[in-house]
């Protein structure tokens, strides 16, 4: 289910601290918040948001807003369908 518009989204606390205290440079902000929803504040920021395993840098644009950070950092790593082995029948 969605979150109840009455409350609004949820941006988490110590990723705006992060955003106020950055200000206007293009530094990058590291994140473990991949719940946070994309405010317009984050436009034109860079993000790395971490996936479990490392950090995947995220640009935000104004088509992101409304989404989650997370939904931009996948988290599993897709390998395929299995191999296509070729096999050689001998005749004896």
């Amino acid at each position: 289910m969605s979150r109840s518009s009455k409350k609004g989204p949820y941006i988490d606390a110590r990723l705006l601290e992060k955003i106020e205290k950055a200000g206007s440079s293009n530094a990058t902000i590291k994140t473990y918040a991949r719940k946070s929803q994309i405010a317009p504040i984050f436009v034109g920021k860079t993000f790395d948001v971490h996936n479990g395993r490392k950090f995947i840098s995220v640009y935000v644009t104004e088509d992101m807003v409304g989404h989650r950070l997370g939904e931009f950092a996948p988290t599993r790593t897709f390998k395929g369908h299995g191999r296509v082995v070729k096999r050689v029948i001998e005749k004896t």
